[in-house]
């Protein structure tokens, strides 16, 4: 699979409007056939999708962007970074790309953009993946709250905030091994000042009211809740009360596998991916 300087190297840019501005966003493009979007969550970026994104390229166009505010998306210091906002980066990329309909997978707050968008637009999400995704109160966690405050990042210095990521990735993994690449690799993309405040604003941007107002009922699309079942962060009761009230889902869980189930378990997560899209 590829290195993170490689995935960078393969990724396309598109101008985006999000509240009034233009902002450059990241994507990776590949394959051909019925589009799926993969979308990631907080403090990781696209390369989180690596080992399963671009497996599918043989039967679909894989579109893996970076949020706003994430990866090598515009990182300035002058815009929203919520999921609300989010939700118009997916639109107006959708837009920019002339696609029409999608299936999506989405991981964390990825999930939550994809539970509004399904909900605002269910003509456009025929199917909905949603791992260890945010949804109704079960966000933000206390790591995120802490970095979001000003007072807090701007007492640490960027090798801070690389030691801080480099404890979250590690120790939220379920293997004591874990790979090395995955590690540095979501760690690469905060290795500037600009990049740590930009983190510490994508923190403050959690707002559980963005997944407390959504109308779960207006949820059309076939829905797959595919879990690690070890998450300390979106524990799988989370995913039990998705089920109850989406109208079309199935969940599937998978032992052995905390927050980065993807990372934990690939080759389960690709199989269970695959059947059901």
């Amino acid at each position: 699979m590829p290195r993170h300087t490689e995935w960078t190297e393969r990724q396309e840019s598109a101008t985006v409007t999000v509240d009034g501005h233009d902002l450059d966003v990241a994507y990776y493009d590949e394959g051909e056939g019925n589009p799926v979007v993969f979308l990631h969550g907080i403090p990781t970026w696209s390369f989180l999708w690596r080992d399963v994104a671009p497996t599918l390229e043989d039967e679909r166009r894989v579109i893996v962007p970076d949020m706003v505010g994430y990866g090598n998306s515009s990182m300035e210091d002058s815009f929203d970074r919520s999921i609300r906002a989010q939700e118009q980066m997916i639109d107006g990329l959708l837009d920019e790309l002339d696609i029409e309909t999608i299936s999506f997978v989405g991981h964390d707050l990825g999930g939550g953009v994809g539970l509004r968008y399904a909900s605002h637009r269910p003509d456009v999400v025929e199917e909905l993946v949603l791992s260890n995704s945010i949804a109704y109160d079960s966000w933000p966690i206390q790591t995120i709250v802490d970095l979001g405050l000003p007072s807090k990042i701007n007492e640490m210095s960027v090798d801070d905030v690389q030691e801080m990521l480099d404890d979250l990735f590690r120790q939220t993994l379920f293997s004591d091994d874990p790979s090395e690449e995955y590690v540095e690799g979501m760690k690469a993309q905060w290795q500037s000042e600009e990049a740590a405040i930009s983190l510490s604003r994508n923190a403050i941007a959690t707002n559980t009211n963005h997944t407390t107002e959504i109308d779960y009922e207006n949820i059309s699309a076939e829905t797959l809740l595919l879990w690690g079942t070890n998450d300390e962060f979106q524990p799988v009761s989370y995913a039990e009360r998705l089920k109850e009230d989406l109208s079309d889902a199935e969940l599937e869980g998978l032992d052995d596998a905390n927050h980065w189930v993807m990372q934990d378990r690939p080759d389960a997560y690709r199989e269970e991916l695959r059947s059901f899209l």
